[in-house]
């Protein structure tokens, strides 16, 4: 099932929490809605479940408008951030649930029922937990009670609204592996909501990226990390080092540092901020072309990489870097130490590039 969003707009009071949204989701695709709070990505979802109403706009299922369907008539599956399992019914009762209110004519048999829950339990590795209630499981596994329960009434769209935010982290990032692997096996087009930036990179096969009720960038986790559109998105997916400067005449100025930038080698002088990534650092004991003097003022080490914070030269701007073991032991670096910085895979932004 394909979803088609067409200039969606949606206000909550003088609130705009949707403004002309247009987005394609392809059939059997897994896709991202990302942002941070207030963006905009739940009502999206809430909206493509029925569960809200656009103030305009369309939202169709493999072409067809969907705005007189119910929800139930939608055939999404919904899965909350807090589980909504009924705690007063038992695992096979709560998963069976949609399939027994359903109108008789097209309402499975006892057996069939018994049948489709114990498939579904084995499909979420809850073998044996049939006769648990809610309070008996940890929160991964009322999760995975909650996704079976969604899938049960075999929904054409599968909706997920941090399905794993109540939960600890590494618990997140055992369920968002089986998630991928499960909607592998299942093809179901699924959309689901998260701010966990990692988590939509590492689970999605889109992301769609947005901020106060508009979309910023879409794309797949590679496209949107290594070639992010504007600021937000850099700023938002990891951890930057911002540098201020100007550009001109196809070079960056930064103080009295200069690098090329031959994408603006027409552009008058104007300033600029530019952007890269702590890994994108490099760092030498003596000065050569390009470097800028700094201190060390902190020193991580914490599995392969070793994170460093660093001042630059007697100013009160920040840099951090990330090197690998190898390099960290090559240098023999140590906290109070001047050492030199140079910004690698700049990513340059002018003021007609973004909204200061």
């Amino acid at each position: 099932m394909s979803i088609e969003i067409a200039n969606i707009n949606k206000k909550f009071g003088a609130f705009t929490a949707l403004q002309d949204i247009n987005l394609t989701i392809p059939q059997g695709e897994l896709v991202a809605l990302l942002g941070p709070s207030g963006s905009g990505k739940t009502t999206l979802l809430r909206i493509i479940a029925g569960l809200e109403t656009p103030d305009s706009g369309q939202v169709s299922f493999n072409g067809k408008d969907i705005a007189d369907k119910s929800i139930q008539q939608r055939e999404v599956g919904f899965v909350f951030q807090h589980y909504a399992l009924f705690r007063h019914m038992n695992v096979f009762e709560n998963i069976a649930f949609g399939l027994k209110v359903r109108p008789r004519k097209v309402r499975p048999s006892k057996g069939e029922i018994e049948d489709k829950v114990q498939e579904l339990l084995r499909l979420v590795k809850l073998d044996g937990f049939a006769k648990r209630y809610p309070g008996q499981l940890s929160g991964g596994q009322r999760q995975r009670v909650a996704l079976a329960r969604a899938l049960a009434v075999e929904p054409e769209v599968l909706l997920l609204d941090e399905p794993f935010g109540a939960l600890d982290a590494q618990v997140r990032k055992e369920l968002r592996r089986w998630l991928r692997r499960l909607h592998d096996e299942l093809d179901v087009t699924s959309v689901f909501v998260t701010h966990d930036q990692e988590e939509a990179l590492d689970v999605a096969d889109h992301v769609v990226i947005l901020n106060k009720g508009q979309i910023e960038q879409l794309g797949t986790p590679e496209e949107v990390y290594e070639h992010p559109k504007n600021p937000f998105v850099y700023n938002f997916l990891g951890n930057v080092n911002l540098f201020h400067g100007r550009v001109q005449d196809g070079k960056l100025h930064i103080g009295s540092l200069e690098i090329d930038a031959p994408e603006y080698k027409d552009s008058p002088n104007a300033e600029a901020i530019s952007y890269v990534r702590p890994h994108d650092i490099e760092i030498a004991r003596n000065p050569g072309e390009g470097f800028i003097p700094a201190t060390i003022l902190f020193i991580r080490s914490v599995g392969y990489s070793v994170h460093l914070e660093l001042r630059r030269g007697d100013t009160e701007d920040f840099v951090e870097a990330e090197l690998s073991k190898e390099q960290y032991k090559e240098l023999g670096l140590k906290t109070g130490e001047k050492v030199f910085v140079k910004p690698t895979g700049l990513k340059i932004f002018v003021p007609e590039d973004y909204s200061i």
